[in-house]
């Protein structure tokens, strides 16, 4: 019980902290968009465009985090409520039992040792009805002692399961307040992004997402390193030119970690679902050392992740505008690589 009070204090922690941080980013000023700007070149829109993409990648990535914290809170107060209902049946099967014991009180026991006293022929007659009446004592007082401690575990089970239910609600409406952010940013980072011309959406999405690469036949990577691995390229590929949606997961449409999940899952391995809990799957690898198949990750904090493909590319879904593609995987910002295992 102490460890799952530890436990809930611990998460209402993290998640008062992953909100303020989102929070803080959601709340931090964007740098002006081309529109607002009203910048005197290509490279200075798409440069705008650019930082407003990574910072609104960042706020993304810090929600999804939140969004896990509270589906856990939710989860935890579902366990509690559980084990507070097992608590409150395991108290009622005694119920019988202290209602009979305070029927008959402590003077109906008294009077019987009295009673054992006076009506007793011999010593060792006196001796087994009083040992009788020991043993009846006894089992009182372990049935007493075993109710009063169900009745506590009821009320502390209880206790936490208004706890936990308080925090998962609690994390829920900061939540909320944070996803209406990011839908705002997303939108008015998607309306400004269509006012650009050609010339600058094309300057944003190199800029942001990498050049964009012809999307290779598997025939023409190095092999995988095991099935699995193979599986996952095969699956993000035939993805090229999906369009990017926050939150998604296939298979019309990809965020980042929902197209490594996605591209995995079909492989038969089961990813976290956001970029900063795939990165903690496994060993960091480094650049010298990715093989195809391997998850990329990049910023800090890690708020991206793409899939290494081989020959130096990877195949992502990188931001609003721009569909998922090939790239390199040196597009800017790498931070070191993972190896999925089943």
């Amino acid at each position: 019980m102490h460890a799952q009070r530890t436990t809930t204090r611990r998460r209402s922690r993290a998640v008062l902290a992953v909100g303020a941080a989102v929070v803080a980013a959601a709340t931090a000023v964007l740098p002006p968009t081309a529109a607002s700007a009203d910048p005197g070149s290509v490279a200075e829109a798409a440069e705008l465009m650019a930082e407003a993409a990574q910072q609104l990648t960042a706020i993304e990535a810090q929600v999804h985090e939140a969004e896990e914290i509270v589906a856990s809170h939710q989860q935890a107060a579902a366990a509690a409520a559980d084990q507070a209902r097992a608590a409150r049946e395991a108290l009622a099967v005694h119920e019988p039992q202290i209602r009979a014991i305070v029927q008959s009180s402590f003077t109906g026991q008294a009077r019987s040792r009295v009673a054992a006293f006076l009506t007793s022929d011999s010593a060792d007659e006196l001796v087994q009805q009083m040992t009788t009446l020991d043993m009846i004592a006894t089992h009182t007082n372990s049935v007493i002692t075993t109710v009063a401690a169900a009745r506590a575990a009821a009320d502390e089970a209880q206790a936490v399961a208004d706890q936990a239910a308080a925090t998962a609600q609690a994390g829920l409406a900061e939540l909320q307040a944070q996803q209406a952010e990011v839908e705002r940013r997303a939108a008015e980072y998607q309306s400004d992004y269509a006012r650009l011309s050609a010339a600058e959406q094309d300057r944003v999405s190199t800029m942001v997402a990498g050049p964009k690469l012809a999307a290779p036949t598997v025939a023409e990577l190095p092999v995988a390193p095991g099935s699995a691995a193979a599986t996952a390229i095969q699956v993000a590929l035939s993805q090229v030119g999906a369009p990017y949606r926050r939150g998604a997961t296939g298979p019309d449409a990809f965020d980042c970690s929902g197209l490594t999940s996605y591209a995995y899952a079909a492989a038969g391995i089961a990813l976290p679902r956001t970029s900063s809990g795939q990165s903690k799957i496994g060993p960091q690898l480094t650049r010298g050392e990715l093989q195809p198949g391997d998850l990329v990750f990049y910023y800090s904090p890690i708020s991206h992740v793409a899939l290494y493909i081989g020959n130096g590319m990877i195949v992502h879904a990188r931001t609003y505008g721009t569909p998922l593609s090939v790239t390199t995987v040196d597009q800017g910002g790498f931070r070191f690589g993972v190896r999925p295992t089943a």
